[in-house]
Parts: structure tokens; sequence; C-alpha cells
């Protein structure tokens, strides 16, 4: 990893919760030396990547960010895209909603929606998704760049007892992924979460990110995961088209049974 690269990757720790760091902090959750860190956080500052709080003397995101996200929302509008039809998901299912994107080889959260038909629910909390223990995540070795899989591999965290972490225990769930067209994680990541996810194309007719559904785990019927999978199904339909793309014939094909030409998201545009 080039040192630019990793200077790059400390915005990565910075999230809602945690919108403040400083220095000896982020460097343990970097794994990195004082000096090394302290040098990467200066060059950051620099370019207004990042700004050190006169008061706490803790690091936060820079103003140049905001600069570059409006940019990014101006020319490649995926958040605007989405809104509607996560609500519709959230509401359709009972079930916490979310779209993640793809960035390089790292999955970014976009926006969540929370259904507010169960007190106990999925909450969205991370800002990156882990590739291997995630519906997300799986959906991306599937349908994205193959490369991804290599990155998987290199970081296979357990998170439960049902984490794959080998990959030959990787590539059997890649490879039921791609069978069913649908990211399945039954606790992977959360033992009391099962999610699934469907995948999202853009314009350039590549994979560019995924729609998920997170579900409490006991309530997981069999006749909900079909729900599920029929409106996981239709929003991707409707988020690729948003976002510029059209769903690939394969998974079409895998989908058959769960979309019809009545479009019956349209209402959401």
């Amino acid at each position: 990893m080039s040192s630019a690269s990793k200077a790059l990757q400390l915005l990565s720790y910075f999230s809602p919760e945690q919108p403040e760091i400083g220095l000896s902090q982020i460097r343990r959750m970097a794994s990195r030396d004082k000096a090394t860190t302290y040098r990467h956080l200066q060059a950051l500052e620099t370019m207004g990547f990042v700004e050190q709080n006169l008061a706490t003397k803790r690091y936060r995101l820079g103003p140049a960010l905001l600069q570059l996200a409006q940019v990014r929302e101006a020319t490649v509008p995926r958040k605007a895209g989405v809104e509607l039809p996560l609500t519709a998901l959230a509401q359709a299912t009972g079930e916490t909603a979310h779209v993640v994107v793809l960035s390089g080889t790292t999955l970014y959260s976009l926006l969540s929606r929370e259904s507010p038909l169960h007190t106990i629910r999925a909450v969205i909390d991370i800002n990156t998704f882990p590739l291997h223990a995630t519906s997300s995540g799986l959906s991306a070795l599937a349908f994205g760049p193959d490369a991804l899989f290599d990155v998987a591999c290199a970081s296979l965290d357990r998170f439960t007892d049902t984490t794959p972490v080998t990959a030959d225990e990787l590539a059997r769930e890649v490879a039921r992924v791609r069978e069913t067209g649908f990211g399945h994680a039954p606790g992977l990541f959360e033992r009391e979460i099962t999610s699934l996810a469907a995948p999202i194309f853009d314009q350039t007719g590549e994979f560019a990110g995924a729609v998920a559904v997170a579900s409490v785990a006991s309530r997981l019927t069999s006749e909900l995961e079909t729900t599920i999978k029929a409106h996981l199904a239709k929003t991707s339909r409707v988020i690729t088209r948003n976002w510029g793309g059209v769903l690939p014939a394969a998974i079409e094909g895998l989908w058959s049974d769960f979309l019809s030409p009545s479009k019956e998201l349209d209402p959401m545009l």
C-alpha cells in the first residue's frame, strides 16, 4: 500500500458516532507508529481532508471533503436515486433497508431506512461493509470485479461462529449467491441479524453497489424471506434504472419468479 493510500485510509475511521479522533487513538486503530500516523494526518490536513479541533486537539473530517461530496452527488447522484425506493422497501418488508456503493475495493454505506413496524429492529451503524460477512459484500463478490475475492480473503475476520474464515468457505458462499442472485448472510456479521441483498448496476454495466434488507433473525420466516426477495429484486431493478443501468439478463432470469413486466415500484420514482 502506498503512502498516499495509507494516509487516505485514515479517513475511513471517522463516523457520526466517532466524529473526532485523537492521534494516539487513530494510531492504534490503524496499527501504525505514532510518527507515521502524525505525518499522514499532517498531509491530510494540508489538503483540507482533516482538521484539528483546537479545543480538544483531536482530528475531524475537513471542509475539502464537503466540496468533493457535493461534486460527487451533483455528477453521480447516487443518493437521490435510492431515497424513495429504499423507503418503500422498508415499508413493504417491515425491516431495515439499506444501500451500499462500491468504491475501489470497499463497500461504503450510502443510505439506510428503518421500518417503524417493530420496536426491535436491525440498526445500520457501520460505514464500511466486510466483503465476506455481509449479504451486500457477498453480492459484490458474486457480481463485482474478480479482484474483490482476493481482497476479501486477505481480511477474513471472524465475527460470529458462522462467519466464513477460509477461502474455500467463502467460495462456497459466493457460489450460492451466483445460483440465486441474492446475497444471504444468516448471522455472519451479527449473530442475531440475517440479511439479504441484491446487486445494483449503473450506466457502465458493471456492479455498482447493493440493496439489502436486515432482519432480526428470529423474525425471518420462510414467508417473510420470500417477500423480502421479491421486493429486493424489484427495488434493485428500480435503483439500477435510476443509476442509468440495466439488470443483466442472467440476473433477470434468476429472479424471474419475483419480477414482472408491470414494474410495480414505479410509483416510487
